[in-house]
């Protein structure tokens, strides 16, 4: 009851004062008073506290845990369970292939043609080996149209012997050759069969050749190499040449100085020229040294040198000192991928009848042999490699040839008395020819099993006094393959592309005489294959087409090429 009293005391009290500060304030204005914060105002927040998880009980009906002891007893028991040990995983090894030293090959194909190879190496012990090289290809011909045979055979003996020694190695061989071929380009239809059978369209060459390799181990020389060769036709033309190179280190304050010095001599006779029965002698020496030196810097590395010719024409009793620059450089720009490099060279070529032969079976024995003055041969280019697999080389050249040889193709003589005097022959002519060429080359190695190479070059050529390069090609091309098809089969491919050329036709010593021709011989394409299968270790068999699109080109012009070649063998190697 009191406490009811005073609150009803306290209500009215509330309700009094309320109206009384109601009255006060209908009454009041407003300041204008400015009021001015000492401090700002910062709020805090009160520490709070967590509430127990595990309250504390007071019931008389919560039953208190017990405490449990317990003992854990030990009991061994015997196991007959044995884990097996790990053993490295087999890996399946290809069977190793059987290498032997010496291989003999035989084929036959259209055209009466063999193909012939024999190669042996032997161990006589440690340190000595012999060894020699028999090859044959000959063929009975059979070109359609042809006035005159057009058969041929080349066959080459080679015997070596080495020795290996603590500080040096030597090498001796000899060889000989024999190569028969006939002058069938007999221009026609200017001649007929009545003529084709006054004239011995054949004719042969012989070489024999010996030399000596001498290579030294830690010494200040570093090899010797000598080579005598004496070339022949039974034209009564002979020709000798020597040539002997050694290459030795000089060291100069702690530099290394290459040098290669070189004798060459040639001389040989013709028994007469084209035009009269006179003879050609001809015949030089030449002396040449070349000192480089090689430095490396980082990815840069150059070869700065000089080679220095001194000629002594023997036959005209003439002499001559040539220099020429010895400079080469590469720059790796990106590692593998890219790496430049160009130069500048040159040298004295010593051309001979031996090379000319070789290079133009159907020459005449009436050539006049001097050597070529590369005065430069400029070159710049890229390579590299475009993955683990492809390789690339773009190039460019530029040649500076005084007295570069060309091969044109023998004029007709009107009363010819010789066989090579009816515009079926070729002779050398010379002149100053400068050459532009732009290359490109690309590898690629897929695998172990295949492989493919392309090249392709252009040139153009600016001549002095002959109106053309007679003979030379604007384009070369070619492609090469190789697979290994399975442990067994084996296949490949060569393809050949030459551009045009130009040479000259011309009928002099007639009554009526013609004007020099300029003949464009036709650019051709030259498509050959081989497969092949491995019968075992030893013996395998093979078949080879040459020409496959069968294309009846000239190669020089009136010497028209064989048809589509095809030839069949086998190949057995062993070992004594």
């Amino acid at each position: 009851m009191q406490n009811q009293i005073k609150y009803i005391i306290t209500l009215v009290f509330l309700v009094v004062a309320s109206n009384g500060f109601s009255q006060e304030r209908e009454t009041d204005t407003i300041d204008t008073d400015v009021v001015n914060v000492v401090k700002p105002y910062t709020p805090t927040i009160s520490d709070a506290f967590k509430i127990k998880e595990t309250p504390t009980l007071n019931d008389s009906t919560t039953a208190q845990k017990k405490d449990v002891k317990y003992n854990i007893f030990s009991i061994p028991v015997a196991s007959t369970f044995t884990p097996a040990k790990g053993k490295a995983a087999t890996v399946d090894k290809a069977k190793p292939i059987k290498l032997y030293d010496n291989y003999a090959s035989l084929g036959f194909g259209t055209y009466t043609t063999i193909l012939g190879e024999v190669y042996l190496n032997h161990a006589l012990n440690r340190t000595e080996r012999v060894g020699g090289y028999l090859s044959h290809h000959s063929s009975q011909g059979g070109i359609d149209g042809l006035l005159l045979d057009d058969n041929f055979s080349n066959t080459n003996l080679n015997a070596n012997f080495s020795k290996q020694l603590r500080d040096m190695s030597w090498t001796v061989d000899a060889g000989f050759g024999l190569q028969t071929y006939n002058w069938y380009g007999l221009p026609q239809p200017l001649f007929d069969e009545t003529t084709a059978d006054m004239i011995n369209e054949g004719h042969s060459f012989y070489n024999v050749h010996f030399g000596g390799k001498l290579n030294f181990e830690d010494a200040i020389i570093d090899n010797l190499k000598v080579r005598f060769r004496r070339f022949g036709d039974d034209q009564d033309s002979g020709e000798n040449r020597f040539v002997a190179s050694s290459e030795f280190t000089v060291p100069i304050r702690g530099e290394e100085i290459k040098t290669e010095v070189t004798i060459d001599y040639i001389g040989g006779e013709f028994d007469r020229n084209f035009y009269t029965e006179d003879a050609i002698k001809y015949g030089n020496i030449n002396f040449g040294i070349a000192p480089s030196y090689q430095l490396k810097q980082d990815d840069l590395t150059v070869n700065l040198g000089v080679n220095l010719v001194y000629l002594n024409d023997i036959e005209f009793s003439d002499n001559k000192f040539y220099i020429y620059p010895n400079i080469t450089a590469s720059y790796r720009l990106v590692d593998e991928i890219l790496i430049a490099y160009g130069g500048i060279e040159g040298g004295l070529i010593q051309n001979s009848y031996y090379d000319f032969a070789n290079e133009n079976p159907f020459v005449s024995p009436t050539l006049f042999i001097a050597p070529t003055d590369q005065q430069y041969n400029a070159s710049v280019g890229l390579k590299g490699k475009l993955s683990n697999s492809m390789s690339y080389n773009i190039s460019g050249r530029y040649f500076a040839d005084r007295n570069k040889t060309m091969f044109m193709s023998n004029s007709v003589l009107g009363g010819a008395t010789e066989d090579y005097q009816y515009g079926n022959s070729y002779g050398i002519v010379y002149d100053d020819v400068n050459t532009l060429s732009v290359a490109g080359e690309l590898n690629v190695d897929i695998n172990r099993n295949f492989n493919l190479g392309i090249k392709a070059e252009y040139f153009n050529y600016s001549t002095d006094t002959q109106s053309e390069a007679w003979n030379l090609p604007d384009i070369k091309g070619s492609l090469f393959l190789d697979y290994q098809i399975d442990d067994n089969w084996f296949a490949g491919a060569g393809l050949f592309f030459v551009g045009e050329r130009k040479d000259l036709f011309y009928e002099e010593g007639t009554l009526v005489p013609t004007s020099p021709v300029t003949v464009t011989l036709d650019s051709y394409f030259d498509a050959n294959a081989h497969v092949g299968y491995r019968v075992t270790d030893r013996l395998s068999v093979f078949v080879k087409a040459n020409n496959i699109a069968n294309n009846d080109y000239q190669r020089w012009m009136n010497f028209p090429v064989q048809g589509i070649q095809v030839l069949g063998g086998a190949t057995y190697q062993f070992d004594f």
